[in-house]
């Protein structure tokens, strides 16, 4: 079993987000990806997809994006991104009977020699102060986002322990995705990082970072023992990323 990562395929079943206005390199991005993936992957790889899967708003509109990967080749694992709207509960998403997809909810899959955890994070608070020269108002709005962001963020680190919690005896390979980087803006692990270090993760895959101006925040290399990847489609050209022993040196 060879594996396999790519994230943000944005597929748009109902053809209304065109991801050109990231960049002429996406257009036609859906007919790049899945044409590699044919070419390259078998019916006995693992594919791990860090979220951003798909533009619907509601599960039965994303079954027709989720069909075309569920028939592709290879097994599949998905983790929430901040625009996947149509994700709901584990049970309805199993129920729409896929052969080749599972999903992680605050739990863990593994195949063979590998563990997988996930959940997709959030982006990195800004606890500065404010700004002296905004309007009262203008002060009293950023506050209650910051809060409310905040609030998002410590549940999302609840989320990733418990998912890291279920693979910690595992004694093969342990691949965490989180969507967002768990990166500081100074490229400093966050506390996203620091569960991963915690639970003896190997490989952290995250995606969520386009365009040229999204690249420039990659950081990819071993932090503190583990080793961090990103593989949104763009950022690989598009091409779906093998994850092999050299990868994790």
């Amino acid at each position: 079993m060879r594996i396999f990562a790519i994230g943000d395929l944005h597929l748009d079943g109902r053809q209304e987000k065109p991801m050109d206005v990231f960049g002429e390199n996406w257009i036609d991005h859906e007919d790049k990806i899945f044409k590699y993936w044919k070419n390259n992957i078998s019916s006995d790889d693992l594919v791990l997809i860090p979220g951003d899967i798909s533009w619907a708003m509601k599960l039965k509109d994303a079954y027709e994006d989720l069909k075309k990967i569920d028939e592709l080749p290879g097994k599949k694992v998905m983790i929430r991104g901040n625009h996947d709207f149509w994700w709901e509960s584990k049970n309805k998403m199993n129920n729409l009977d896929l052969t080749s997809i599972k999903f992680i909810v605050k739990d863990s899959v593994e195949y063979e020699n590998v563990a997988v955890c996930g959940v997709r994070g959030w982006f990195n608070v800004n606890t500065s102060e404010l700004d002296e020269e905004l309007s009262e108002e203008e002060k009293t709005t950023i506050e209650a986002n910051r809060k409310h962001n905040l609030h998002i963020f410590d549940r999302e680190l609840i989320r990733l322990r418990n998912s890291v919690e279920k693979i910690k005896d595992f004694s093969g390979l342990k691949i965490a995705m989180l969507h967002y980087p768990p990166f500081k803006i100074t490229g400093e692990l966050n506390e996203f990082g620091k569960i991963l270090k915690e639970g003896n993760i190997d490989l952290c895959l995250y995606g969520h970072l386009h365009g040229e101006e999204g690249h420039k925040l990659v950081n990819e290399g071993k932090y503190d023992g583990v080793e961090y990847i990103c593989v949104s489609s763009d950022f690989l050209d598009f091409k779906i990323k093998e994850i092999t022993l050299d990868s994790l040196q």
